[in-house]
C-alpha cells in the first residue's frame, strides 16, 4: 500500500475482510466507515484495524443512519457521494439529532464551495481524494483527541448535570448517589441528548457486550434511576420510555 487513496489499480487489489468490532477489544475506539466504493472501503478497514480501531462499515447513507441508532461511535468517516442518502444530508441529520462526535468527510470534490458545504453541514474535517494515508490517520487522531477533551466536560440536561471526571451527578442542588452501572446509564442518556438510546446501544455502552443482559435487568436499572431522580426533585417522566425503541431524556 503506497499511502494514498484511492489511487489503486482496478481489479488488482487483494485484501481480506478485517474482524468486526465484536472481535476487537472493548477499549478500541469505534469508527463507522460509510463508503460505497468497496475496494476503498476494504482498504480503509484493513488500515484502520491495523491501527487498533474497531471498524463497522456500511455502503449507503440509510444504513449509516440505522447504525448510529443502535451503536455509539467515536468517529464517523464518510464519503460525500453515497447511495440512498448523500453524505451532506446524513451529516446534517446527525447534527440535528444531537450527534456530537467527530465527522470526517471524504470526497473527490475539491472546490472551496464543496468544502464550505461540508463544514456547514456539520463535518469537523474534510479531505479530498486522493489523500495521503498518514494525513488521514493524523486527522483521525486529532479529531479523537479533541472529542475526548470535550467528553470530559460536564453534561447537562435542564437541571440535571453529570461530571464524568469527578463522578458526580446533581439534579438542581441535590446530589444523586449512583452505582457504577447507574452512572454509566445516566451518562449514556445524557450523551444521546434528544436521540433515543436503544436497548442495544444501552447494553453496548453500559455493559460493553461482556455480559448477557436480560430485558428485566434493564428495566430494573431504569426504575431505580427514575426513583433516585424523583427523590432529588426531578419529574417522574424525566426518563421517557419510547416503546419498541428504547429510552431518552424528556424535555419539560
Amino acid at each position: 500500500m503506497d499511502g494514498s487513496f484511492p489511487s489503486y489499480p482496478r481489479g488488482k487489489v487483494s485484501l481480506c475482510l478485517v474482524p468486526t468490532s465484536k472481535t476487537v477489544s472493548s477499549q478500541a475506539m469505534r469508527i463507522l466507515l460509510v463508503e460505497d466504493d468497496w475496494q476503498l472501503s476494504l482498504s480503509l478497514q484493513e488500515v484502520l484495524s491495523a491501527h487498533r480501531y474497531a471498524v463497522d462499515s456500511v455502503k449507503d447513507g440509510e444504513s449509516a443512519w440505522s447504525q448510529v441508532q443502535v451503536f455509539n461511535y467515536d468517529l464517523v468517516l464518510m464519503d460525500v457521494t453515497l447511495p440512498k442518502r448523500d453524505g451532506l444530508s446524513l451529516c446534517q441529520q446527525l447534527r440535528d439529532y444531537g450527534y456530537h462526535w467527530p465527522i470526517l468527510m471524504l470526497t473527490a470534490r475539491d472546490t472551496t464551495l464543496d468544502k464550505v458545504r461540508g463544514l456547514d453541514a456539520g463535518a469537523d474535517a474534510y479531505m479530498v481524494k486522493p489523500f495521503d494515508l498518514s494525513e488521514l490517520l493524523a486527522q483521525i487522531r486529532a479529531l479523537l483527541r479533541r472529542s475526548q477533551g470535550r467528553s470530559s466536560l460536564t453534561l447537562r440536561w435542564a437541571e440535571l448535570s453529570l461530571d464524568p471526571d469527578s463522578y458526580e451527578v446533581f439534579y438542581g442542588r441535590s446530589s444523586l448517589r449512583l452505582t457504577p452501572k447507574e452512572f454509566a446509564l445516566m451518562e449514556a442518556l445524557l450523551r444521546c441528548g434528544k436521540r433515543v438510546l436503544s436497548r442495544a446501544a444501552l447494553i453496548d455502552q453500559v455493559w460493553h457486550d461482556q455480559e448477557l443482559v436480560e430485558e428485566v435487568t434493564i428495566k430494573t436499572y431504569i426504575k431505580t434511576l427514575r426513583a433516585k431522580l424523583k427523590e432529588a426533585g426531578a419529574p417522574r417522566d424525566l426518563i421517557e420510555t419510547v416503546h419498541g425503541l428504547g429510552y431518552r431524556l424528556r424535555s419539560h
